[in-house]
């Protein structure tokens, strides 16, 4: 099979790592920006607020998830969105696209624990099943968990019994890997599928997304498993004292590579979706205003409760942990 479809496989195939709940964070295989603070969705609802206040979201438009896993990133939104603008918290229709059936209804739980019967969530298995006319769309770390193709010097791999081979001739793969000057790497499948769908499901919107990667490609694989907060190459050799057999770590770790950000960007202007901007993802939340929402909580908790949620936004905007290596990327259709 293509890598591709062993990635797919691995990802969301039957008993795959996504298609169960899983635990991030301390107790899990990685961290992510929501598993850290709740700040994170605190100045994503923030700038919602400022697209409202600008006429670009209307106060009925419909705020939607991709890819919630545990719902708390949406959920630290719409607790946010209370705080600073009640009413637009009962006005928003709020959704989450999740394929699976099993956490669909761990986020319905979460919700229902979280807010009662204020919140109003709607899910879908598809963005294809959305049709609305003003939405914002987040998403957080998706578009690396996209399947993507191995590339080496021309020949796109193989996999049999979990071992890799670089034995097929892909046209597009070559084309991709062309246009990104790669010799080697991944190539991500699915980006221009996912913004046509995206560009179909409402007819004026805002997207934005956080990732790990940069805008131009690595020239070299960055393919890696994470299991149990450790990071292994995907082509770590055997005599490595970290090594783990391939058939150990399938469907039981995530597996995950860097974003290259102009195939994205590539993508979502074919489907006639505007690009704003590209930047670290620590600019990209000082200028949503997550230095305002600190100061606003210094004013009105206990220093010890600022001083813990400070140490936890630190982790969002600090160059050495998350603030640098995860990069924002925006979208419009309007």
């Amino acid at each position: 099979m293509k890598f591709s479809e062993y990635m797919a496989e691995w990802l969301y195939g039957e008993d795959g790592y996504y298609a169960t709940y899983k635990n991030i964070g301390k107790e899990g295989d990685f961290y992510t920006a929501v598993s850290t603070s709740k700040f994170f969705g605190g100045t994503i609802a923030k700038h919602i607020i400022a697209l409202v206040d600008e006429g670009f979201l209307q106060p009925d438009a419909t705020i939607c998830e991709i890819g919630a896993h545990h719902g708390y990133f949406l959920a630290d939104v719409c607790e946010f969105l209370y705080a600073l603008r009640p009413e637009l918290f009962s006005s928003f229709n709020f959704v989450i696209i999740e394929r699976f059936d099993d956490l669909q209804k761990q986020q319905r739980d979460y919700f229902r624990e979280s807010f009662g019967d204020v919140v109003k969530l709607t899910h879908y298995k598809s963005l294809r099943e959305m049709q609305v006319e003003n939405a914002f769309f987040i998403a957080n770390e998706i578009f690396d968990a996209f399947p993507c193709e191995l590339y080496y010097k021309g020949k796109t791999a193989s996999v049999t019994q979990h071992n890799i081979e670089f034995d097929l001739d892909d046209v597009w793969v070559r084309e991709k890997a062309k246009l990104y000057h790669k010799d080697r790497g991944e190539i991500a499948v699915g980006y221009e599928e996912f913004a046509q769908e995206m560009a179909g499901a409402a007819k004026k919107f805002e997207f934005m997304s956080f990732d790990y990667g940069e805008m131009q490609a690595r020239p070299d694989f960055s393919l890696r498993i994470y299991t149990k907060h450790k990071v292994l190459p995907f082509f770590l050799p055997k005599e490595n004292e970290d090594y783990i057999p391939r058939e150990q770590l399938y469907k039981k770790s995530d597996i995950t590579y860097d974003v290259t950000f102009a195939h994205v960007k590539d993508a979502y202007e074919a489907a006639g979706v505007e690009f704003v901007e590209f930047k670290a993802q620590m600019t990209a939340l000082v200028d949503m205003g997550i230095l305002e929402l600190l100061e606003i909580l210094q004013k009105h908790a206990d220093e010890k409760i600022y001083k813990q949620e400070l140490e936890k936004a630190k982790m969002l905007i600090m160059p050495n942990f998350l603030g640098e290596r995860f990069k924002m990327i925006r979208f419009r259709k309007k």
